[in-house]
């Protein structure tokens, strides 16, 4: 049921009410409770409080899942938004160092994802003559 409920959250972009979650996966109250406890102890969601309708419940969203960015979620990396959308300098962006450190920090964002315990070595003419 843990994996059941942990999938559910994982699903809503925007997290999950805790009343909407015990009704979906046809259990009772104390019964979510309880796997929203383990979850929680687990580290494996967050629980916000929020009242719906004079109603007080909790937001659950999965760890590492951010609330969604809406159309410009593919324009931000690790809160820095990509530096093109708007730029009024006439660069070239094989030498914009604005573009190369935002893309730097997705190469970065990725190997973290990865589990790789350091960057990509870059590739220079030096390195291919070894």
């Amino acid at each position: 049921m843990y994996e059941e409920a942990l999938e559910y959250i994982k699903s809503c972009e925007d997290g999950v009410l805790q009343s909407d979650l015990w009704k979906c996966l046809d259990i009772d109250s104390r019964k979510c409770s309880r796997i929203v406890m383990k979850l929680l102890k687990d580290d494996l969601i967050t629980r916000e409080p929020e009242s719906v309708d004079g109603v007080r419940t909790y937001r659950l969203r999965c760890v590492g899942v951010l609330p969604s960015a809406g159309r410009f979620g593919q324009l931000l990396v690790g809160g820095s938004f990509e530096p093109c959308a708007g730029c009024i300098n006439e660069c070239v962006p094989e030498h914009c160092p604005e573009l190369s450190e935002w893309i730097f920090a997705i190469v970065l964002a990725e190997n973290s994802d990865l589990g790789l315990q350091q960057p990509i070595k870059k590739v220079t003419a030096a390195n291919l003559q070894q």
